[in-house]
């Protein structure tokens, strides 16, 4: 293997994980509201239900969604669906700035499952294994830096979202800004949506 197709692996890695989604606003949230400590369960689910659906897609599933590509469409609306769902909860979130807890703890299972139903994550996977399936070495080598790569890049969110506190330092500014960013979450999502039923029925 050379040294391009390594530095190509880290940089896809890092330019799909750094980039703005579901769940790196989730993440930035969490690390705002509770702290990156009480945020590292949601990022380990985030990062290992990553990596299982790069495996598995890795191990054939692309062939499966080849002949039925029904399946990730209506896949990508359920997913939106719960990521509405989560933005609803971030939006409506009662922080409380003397409390340690400002915000409901998001859950390892969360974040695993998040990924499943996030369809940038399944444009990551299908797009890296395409990119780098020369032989099973070599793919094995990749999975193994995007789940290095997924793992600093979220923490990197975490740990930014606590920062960030010392500039929401009262709770009426953190319920604004929970609000903000729930419903940017239900927006964004609602325009792929559209998009998506749009660009079907123009076929």
């Amino acid at each position: 293997m050379t040294l391009t197709i390594l530095l190509t692996m880290i940089s896809f890695s890092f330019a799909m994980s750094i980039s703005p989604g579901p769940v790196n606003m989730m993440i930035i949230t969490s690390g705002i509201n509770n702290g990156f400590s009480k945020t590292f369960s949601f990022i380990s689910g985030a990062t290992i239900g990553f990596t299982f659906l790069l495996i598995v897609i890795s191990l054939g599933l692309k062939t499966f969604l080849d002949e039925y590509p029904l399946f990730l469409e209506y896949l990508g609306y359920v997913g939106s669906f719960f990521i509405i769902y989560m933005g609803y909860k971030i939006a409506s979130s009662k922080p409380n700035i003397e409390h340690e807890n400002s915000m409901k703890k998001l859950r390892f299972y969360e974040g695993f499952l998040l990924q499943w139903l996030n369809p940038k994550a399944w444009v990551a996977s299908i797009s890296g294994v395409a990119m780098f399936s020369f032989n099973e070495y070599i793919l094995a080598i990749f999975i193994s830096i995007y789940f290095i790569v997924c793992y600093l890049s979220l923490s990197f969110w975490g740990l930014f979202g606590e920062k960030a506190t010392k500039f929401l330092n009262t709770s009426k500014k953190l319920k604004v800004f929970n609000f903000i960013m729930g419903y940017i979450l239900i927006i964004s999502t609602l325009i792929l949506v559209y998009i998506s039923i749009f660009y079907e029925f123009i076929l």
